[in-house]
């Protein structure tokens, strides 16, 4: 049997990981600066991240969730007092695509209607109703089209407006910073504006935190910075390091009932684990801030780079902008200098996603990698 051919594949087989660092089976070392589509957080193979892990499995790894598990119970405390989003209850689940299918269906579940308002160059994942949210008709099957969305530009709100004024919507989904997108961000005005007309018209807010959650922007969300109050957060990658875990944060005004939502694996206990070894480390190893700080560092750097268009993002999810495809930079960037970076929809960009312990040396190897490449 054969594996189902969906993935361009580069011709790499990395065998383990340390920190910032991949090797593969020759042992040749690569520089990650792509943290597997943002999923390494807090570094690869973190020692208090294995130790825990296996200490737990010693135990119990799984169970359903038709019994306690204070694991979660520790983990929606913890996210609380981490995140800030103290007025919100946790439900879990297993990546960022089920986040936001259950964050929309929540949504449909509290209003009544069916109707979902999301913006061009989004993404929210690839399944049901997540990829009908996405604007990429090359991933939306026919009865994924069934559903029915209405796509505005970012920045938009008066299109938004006389959208909510049908009062058929039962959400407004957004991620504050695009991801796949292209890193491109509005304004505060905007996001406070869209904030303010889900209220007017009794709409509920997403804020897809999936691949912006967990401190990558320097904020623990990247909606932080505008100060809103989304109210539903979806979220995973980051979250468990590379073990598959998501969730949703709901207001509290939402409240719950059972069977209203529902999930074999989420919250399971390794998951939970995973996940506050996560909130641990970024809160003892000062990783909001670092990320802040390298930030600030690389852009700085950046502005030496050759025939670099833009800089784009905040944190460590970044993006640096050119007037040419990338595709083939990132080809010499792997194969020649052994370092990871990522692509987006706009293909003059190159994403920069690396684990939040990332320091000012990597990063001089990256502009100096970029520098010989580009100029």
């Amino acid at each position: 049997m054969n594996l189902f051919n969906v993935y361009p594949l580069f011709d790499i087989t990395p065998v383990r990981a340390k920190d910032v660092y991949v090797y593969d089976k020759n042992n040749v070392q690569y520089l990650d600066l792509y943290g597997g589509h943002a999923v390494i957080s807090i570094g690869h193979s973190h020692p208090k991240y294995v130790y825990n892990i296996a200490k737990q499995i010693n135990k119990i790894g799984f169970y359903s969730n038709s019994i306690k598990n204070p694991l979660q119970d520790k983990l929606a405390q913890e996210l609380a007092e981490t995140s800030g989003c103290k007025n919100y209850h946790l439900f879990l689940c297993n990546s960022g695509a089920e986040a936001n299918e259950n964050a929309l269906k929540l949504a449909s579940f509290q209003t009544n209607k069916k109707k979902v308002i999301a913006f061009k160059n989004g993404f929210h994942g690839r399944t049901s109703a997540a990829v009908a949210v996405t604007d990429n008709s090359k991933i939306i099957a026919p009865i994924n089209a069934q559903q029915e969305i209405e796509l505005f530009n970012l920045g938009d709100l008066q299109g938004v407006e006389a959208a909510l004024k049908q009062q058929d919507v039962c959400a407004v989904i957004i991620e504050c910073i695009q991801g796949v997108g292209g890193l491109d961000e509005s304004k505060t005005s905007f996001y406070r504006g869209l904030h303010l007309l889900c209220k007017k018209y009794e709409v509920i807010l997403i804020a897809d935190e999936v691949q912006s959650g967990f401190g990558r922007t320097g904020d623990f969300f990247a909606f932080q910075k505008h100060k809103i109050t989304p109210d539903i957060i979806s979220m995973a990658k980051g979250m468990g390091n590379g073990f598959p875990v998501g969730g949703i944060l709901i207001h509290s005004s939402i409240k719950a009932s059972f069977g209203l939502l529902g999930t074999t694996f989420g919250g399971n206990h390794l998951a939970c684990i995973a996940s506050l070894t996560v909130l641990e480390v970024l809160k003892t190893e000062k990783l909001q801030k670092n990320a802040k700080e390298i930030s600030n560092y690389f852009k700085k750097q950046a502005l030496t780079i050759p025939k670099l268009k833009a800089i784009k993002g905040r944190g460590l999810m970044l993006g640096l902008e050119f007037d040419f495809p990338v595709a083939a930079l990132r080809k010499e960037l792997i194969y020649k200098h052994h370092i990871f970076t990522g692509n987006a929809k706009n293909p003059n960009l190159l994403r920069i996603l690396p684990p939040l312990t990332i320091q000012k040396k990597h990063i001089d190897l990256f502009i100096e990698a970029l520098k010989i490449e580009v100029s």
